[in-house]
């Protein structure tokens, strides 16, 4: 009778046993990065995942965030190795390069009827050769905060409508009151000139050098010589930590900037921030606002065939409308969603509301036509972008000839581009 126990004890510890086994082999591990989220977005993603676990059991999502100049690495390395992430936070010109080396999958069949849950523009930036590489999470445009007292000093009286107007505007900000008038971030001249329609290549080869970018820098450089143009770090890879100061140092008339920077001088420069007025960015003559950049989530290729739709299905939930509006609320950006972009938090502001609330409004009125512009499928594309801007600064200061120097610019373009060509 006790060897029967014994043996009925086993049998059942066994069968335990091997049900625990089944369970952990049934349970399907979810694994998503993100960049530069820790630690101030921990609780929220933290809690996404517990969610989502709690809502699927089975399911366990395990949440990775890297610095966001690592992760590129880190995502190449696991992918070669065959052991890539679920999911992986992405902005577009990373995933343009990695869908064309073919290291991401498609999700045009995870997203089915969810496509519809998206601003449309969204998802236009993540189609690569009639494919969906990403499911957009949020995006950022850009507004014009401008001091209202410098405005009524030369005699303006609302945000300009054009980038036209823009450069007009700081030209009589400077003859009427020396100060400068706005700071274009000038080392993305390749973005400015595709926001304004012009192409920076065209079956293969540089077209910077057209009578309409002449044109163009042409504006900028007599803006430059009008005293309009904040000459601090103008051609600087990033110009805006002097844009801001002189901002709120009130020796600048308008910012272009994302809403988040009107935070910024609300805590530096409550003085400056007081006499602040907000306008929408304009939109180019592509109809596309300024400022744009789409951060998404994409599936790594190599990702095991039958977890697709599990990935899916988190990934659907990771970019929901809910989660979408709380996070935009805590990052202070936009979400990519259409009914979390249209929530009142975005689209209203009582009466009284500051520069910051304005800010965020005109913002999301953008939204909708919000790009992210950039060059694609350019091999050492820094390096050709940096002589462009050479040519652009020796332009722009008046040390060459506007067609002179981006000639010489497109020449040395298309002799790197002919090379890429022959490869």
């Amino acid at each position: 009778m006790m060897i029967k126990l014994k043996l009925t004890a086993l049998l059942t510890a066994l069968m335990a046993l091997g049900l625990a086994a089944s369970a952990a082999a049934a349970e399907t591990k979810i694994e998503f990065w993100t960049f530069s989220m820790k630690p101030k977005f921990t609780p929220f993603f933290e809690s996404v995942a517990r969610n989502y676990e709690a809502a699927n059991p089975g399911v366990k999502i395990e949440w990775i965030d890297f610095p966001w100049d690592v992760i590129q690495t880190k995502l190449v390395t696991r992918i070669v190795a065959g052991t890539p992430p679920a999911l992986v936070n992405l902005n577009v010109p990373w995933a343009d390069e990695y869908a064309r080396d073919e290291l991401l999958t498609p999700i045009d069949a995870l997203l089915g009827a969810s496509k519809s849950s998206y601003i449309p523009s969204t998802l236009e930036d993540l189609r690569f050769k009639g494919r969906t590489y990403g499911f957009p999470m949020y995006s950022n445009v850009a507004v014009i905060a401008y001091n209202q007292h410098i405005f009524r000093d030369a005699g303006l009286t609302r945000g300009p409508h054009s980038f036209d107007e823009q450069l007009a505007f700081a030209r009589q900000i400077a003859a009427r009151t020396g100060k400068a008038g706005i700071a274009p971030a000038l080392s993305k001249i390749d973005g400015l000139f595709m926001w304004q329609g012009l192409a920076v290549i065209q079956d293969g080869k540089a077209v910077f050098n057209s009578p309409q970018h002449v044109a163009l820098v042409q504006k900028l450089a007599a803006t430059y010589k009008a005293g309009g143009l904040l000459k601090e770090s103008l051609f600087a890879e990033d110009n805006f930590p002097a844009v801001i100061d002189a901002y709120k140092g009130g020796r600048l008339g308008m910012l272009l900037a994302p809403p988040t920077a009107l935070k910024r001088i609300q805590g530096d420069a409550k003085d400056i921030y007081a006499i602040t007025g907000v306008a929408p960015a304009p939109l180019g003559p592509t109809g596309i606002a300024d400022g744009g950049w789409l951060i998404h989530f994409a599936i790594p290729k190599g990702v095991k065939a039958d977890i697709l739709p599990a990935v899916g299905k988190f990934a659907l939930y990771l970019t929901s409308d809910a989660n979408q509006l709380a996070f935009a609320k805590q990052a202070s950006v936009f979400p990519t969603a259409v009914k979390a972009a249209a929530d009142p938090y975005f689209l209203a502001h009582p009466s009284n509301a500051g520069a910051a609330e304005k800010a965020v409004e005109a913002g999301a009125r953008s939204m909708a036509h919000s790009h992210t512009l950039y060059v694609a499928g350019i091999d050492d594309y820094d390096e050709l972008r940096r002589s462009l801007v050479k040519a652009v600064e020796a332009g722009v200061t008046g040390k060459q000839d506007v067609r002179q120097a981006l000639d010489q610019a497109v020449a040395i373009w298309n002799k790197k581009l002919s090379k890429q060509r022959l490869h």
